[in-house]
């Protein structure tokens, strides 16, 4: 059931959609017009349930969306991360996505101002300009608000927009960024669109963009096939060449790229998108077209380069690949 919900727009209640179209039907036609006009030229927003949390079940995500939707500069806000895909844990903090509007410079002076309020007095606010977190992190901050940790992370959303058109004509970009080992592909700002929950978009840009995310590009999924599965081989016969040596930290660091470029694979012939690596492959053994015993077999080959059997690993990684390559979308069950 469509939740409509109200917010305070300039110390006055603003309705949802259907509430104003409700009120639009059962009103006389004198009126009825007008509230079309309320309906075309205020800030209203609707939201959709997902799983037991809603954003009005949620005290801090209101708290969090009343204290910085009139920032200057900010266009829209979501909630990202396992919180948005209803498989958070009890520790698990909240992923909030502060997305600039279009041609607008966010003015992060008034954002730490409004997040003062959030923290209180006595807790430093630290918060980045944007770019501080480079380019595909942007920037943002780590907040404590009530014991609870929240991530701010900004996101321009006119080249959010623009990584999308890119993601559906099958181009990816991968690039070094700290925080992301195995380095942060484009397509990551598509999935978090895609997966996140739409807390404020009062000129619904963000609303649009996830209709262009679903389906699950076609061509995207053959880039990140075409990028990354010939990877897994590679960095397996690199590692190879570094059994003789003994050095295990080479081999680790190629196996760690093998069995992410085996995650990207899996998430993409599943057409899921992938938007962290951490617990990649722990989802991707749960996906319906998945290699069997993954993650025993991943736990097996890590054990192995821990106790210096090298050899074993690179074993493991050889025969992981080797049935990857077998899968095919028809073992996927019905």
């Amino acid at each position: 059931m469509v939740a409509a919900q109200s917010r305070r727009h300039g110390g006055k209640e603003s309705f949802g959609d259907l509430q104003l179209l409700v009120f639009a039907w059962l009103w006389p036609n004198s009126h009825r017009r007008a509230v079309v006009e309320c309906l075309r030229r205020c800030p209203h927003n609707i939201e959709l349930p997902s799983g037991p949390e809603t954003r009005m079940q949620e005290p801090l995500l209101t708290r969090i969306v009343d204290a910085l939707a009139d920032v200057p500069g900010l266009g829209a806000i979501a909630l990202g991360g396992s919180r948005a895909r209803g498989t958070a844990g009890a520790g698990s903090d909240y992923d909030i996505g502060l997305y600039i509007a279009p041609g607008a410079a966010l003015d992060v002076t008034a954002l730490r101002t409004a997040v003062r309020r959030l923290v209180g007095q006595s807790r430093p606010v630290e918060l980045t300009e944007v770019g501080g977190w480079g380019p595909w992190i942007v920037g943002g901050g780590w907040l404590q608000i009530d014991g609870v940790k929240v991530d701010l992370l900004y996101r321009p959303i006119d080249a959010v927009d623009r990584v999308i058109d890119d993601c559906r004509s099958g181009q990816i970009e991968i690039d070094y960024q700290p925080g992301h080992p195995h380095g942060f592909v484009s397509a990551i700002w598509m999935g978090e669109v895609a997966l996140c929950r739409v807390l404020h978009d009062p000129a619904r840009r963000l609303a649009v963009l996830k209709t262009r995310c679903t389906p699950y590009p076609s061509r995207l999924a053959a880039a990140i096939i075409g990028r990354f599965q010939w990877e897994i081989a590679f960095s397996i016969e690199n590692a190879a060449l570094a059994v003789a040596r003994g050095d295990r930290t080479h081999v680790a660091g190629c196996a760690y790229r093998a069995l992410a470029c085996a995650a990207q694979v899996l998430f993409a012939r599943n057409a899921r998108y992938l938007i962290n690596e951490k617990a990649a492959l722990a989802e991707a053994a749960t996906l319906p077209l998945t290699v069997t015993d993954l993650m025993a077999r991943v736990e097996l080959i890590w054990q192995a380069i821990g106790s210096g059997a090298l050899s074993a690993a690179i074993d493991g990684l050889r025969a992981l690949e080797t049935d990857l390559m077998r899968l095919t979308p028809r073992d996927a069950p019905d």
